[in-house]
C-alpha cells in the first residue's frame, strides 16, 4: 500500500509539471524568507552580545538618568547627574573593585589632512584601558599627568585610522582636529573587531579633562564604568554603588534615584530582548507568504480533486477505502510542501550569506531554523490538504463515476 501511494503521488505531481512547479514556489518564498530572517535576526544577537563583551569583563555601568524596567529613561548620557568626584568616592569606598573610570563620550566630526569621518569621542582616564579591557597596538595611552594638565592629546581605534590616515598607517606624531580643536596623536589601540554604530575600533580617547575643558564644556560625565573583582561580587558591588550614589546626592527614595546602575548581564538581556522581539516581527511578516503558498496549495489540490472526480468515484467503485483516498491527496499535498521546504532552506541560507556580506553581520543558520523550517512546511501541507483530501474521500462513487 505504501509503495502504491508513493508512485501515484509522484505520477500525479510529475502530470501536471508546471502547475506542481508554481504552488511549490509559494512554499519556497516563504521558508527562505523565516529562515534567512531568522539566520539575520540571530546573527544581530550574537554580533551585539559580542560587542557588550568586548567592552570589559565584570563590567558595572552607571549612567545618568532614571531607570525604568530595564532601560534608562533619560537619554543615558543625555541627563547630566553624574561627576568625577561620584567617580573618585566609588573608588575610594566600594569594596571588591578593579577599577574606576569616567567617561565623557559624543560623536564629533573629526578631520585630518584632508580626511574627516564622524566618530565616537571619549574623554576618560588611564584606568578606562583595565576596565574596559583596552589594548596599546603602537605608541601609548595617555598619563594621569596628561589628565591632570588637559592635554590635547589622543589614542585612535584602527577604524578610526584608517578613515583619517589610511589602512596600515602609523597614525603616531600626526595631527587631527576634533570640533576644530588640535589633537597629536599619541597612540593606536589594538583591534577588537566589531561593526556598525557599536564598533569600538573606531572610537577615539583624549583624556577626560580635555573633553570637558574643549568640547563637553561642563563638569558632568556621561557615565561611570566600574569592573568588580569577579562575577560573584557584581550584585553586591552593584548594590554598594547604588547606596553610595543616592546618599551623594541626598536622595532618600531609591525609585526617584536620578541615576541608574546596570551590569553587563542586564545590558546582555536587554540588547536580547530587543532583537528576539525584531527577529519574531520579521519571521512574522516572512510567514505571511508562507499562508499564501499554503493557500495555493489548497487551491491545486481542489482542482485535482475535480479533474480527478471520475477515477476517484472508479477507485471507490472497486472497494477503496476512504482512508486511502484521503492518504493519497494528503501525501500529494505534504511532499509538495516537503520538497518547497528543502529548496527554501537552501536558498534562505545562500541568501543569509549575501545578506552578511552586505549588512557586514554574520547571519547564522541554526538546526533550530532548519527543523522548524521542515516542521512548518510540513503542517502547511497537512492543514491545506486535508480539506481537499477529506472532500475526495467524501465523493460518491455514483455521483463520481456520473461526472463529466
Amino acid at each position: 500500500m505504501l509503495r502504491d501511494l508513493i508512485k501515484e503521488t509522484i505520477w500525479s505531481l510529475l502530470g501536471n509539471k508546471i502547475r506542481s512547479g508554481l504552488t511549490v514556489l509559494g512554499i519556497v518564498i516563504g521558508i527562505a524568507s523565516v529562515v534567512t530572517m531568522i539566520a539575520i535576526g540571530q546573527g544581530a544577537k550574537a554580533s551585539i552580545e559580542s560587542s557588550i563583551q568586548s567592552i570589559g569583563s565584570n563590567l558595572i555601568i552607571v549612567y545618568p538618568g532614571a531607570q525604568r524596567g530595564t532601560m534608562v529613561s533619560s537619554g543615558r548620557g543625555s541627563a547630566q547627574s553624574l561627576t568625577v568626584e561620584d567617580s573618585e568616592a566609588i573608588s575610594d569606598q566600594v569594596l571588591n573593585i578593579k577599577g574606576v573610570s569616567s567617561e565623557v563620550s559624543r560623536r564629533y566630526q573629526v578631520t585630518a589632512k584632508g580626511t574627516n569621518t564622524n566618530t565616537q569621542v571619549i574623554g576618560t582616564t588611564p584606568d578606562y584601558l583595565s576596565v574596559r579591557n583596552v589594548s596599546i597596538g603602537s605608541g601609548q595611552f595617555f598619563s594621569n599627568q596628561q589628565v591632570r594638565s588637559s592635554a590635547r592629546v589622543a589614542v585612535i581605534g584602527p577604524t578610526a585610522r584608517d578613515d583619517l590616515f589610511g589602512a596600515g598607517s602609523d597614525p603616531t606624531s600626526q595631527s587631527i582636529r576634533i570640533n576644530n580643536v588640535a589633537f597629536d596623536v599619541i597612540g593606536l589601540t589594538q583591534s577588537k573587531g566589531g561593526s556598525g554604530f557599536m564598533n569600538p575600533d573606531e572610537n577615539i580617547f583624549i583624556p577626560l579633562t580635555t573633553a570637558q575643558h574643549y568640547l563637553s564644556g561642563d563638569s558632568y560625565v556621561t557615565n561611570i564604568s566600574v569592573a568588580a573583582k569577579d562575577q560573584d561580587v557584581m550584585s553586591a558591588v552593584q548594590s554598594q554603588i547604588t547606596e553610595l550614589l543616592l546618599k551623594r546626592h541626598n536622595i532618600d527614595d531609591a525609585l526617584q534615584a536620578d541615576f541608574s546602575v546596570m551590569n553587563q548581564n542586564d545590558i546582555v538581556a536587554t540588547a536580547s530582548t530587543v532583537t528576539g522581539t525584531f527577529t519574531i516581527l520579521l519571521s512574522s511578516i516572512a510567514g505571511i507568504s508562507l499562508l499564501v503558498g499554503g493557500i495555493g496549495i489548497m487551491n491545486m489540490m481542489l482542482t485535482t480533486v475535480t479533474e480527478r472526480t471520475r477515477e476517484i468515484g472508479l477507485r471507490k467503485a472497486v472497494g477503496i477505502k476512504k482512508i486511502y483516498i484521503n492518504l493519497q491527496f494528503l501525501s500529494e499535498a505534504v511532499v509538495l510542501t516537503f520538497f518547497g521546504g528543502a529548496i527554501g532552506v537552501i536558498l534562505g541560507w545562500l541568501a543569509s550569506i549575501v545578506a552578511s556580506n552586505m549588512v557586514g553581520l554574520n547571519a547564522q543558520v541554526s538546526l533550530s531554523s532548519i527543523m522548524l523550517a521542515f516542521s512548518v512546511s510540513a503542517g502547511v501541507g497537512i492543514v491545506f490538504g486535508f480539506y481537499p483530501a477529506r472532500r475526495a474521500a467524501a465523493l460518491s462513487p455514483i455521483e463520481a463515476l456520473r461526472y463529466e
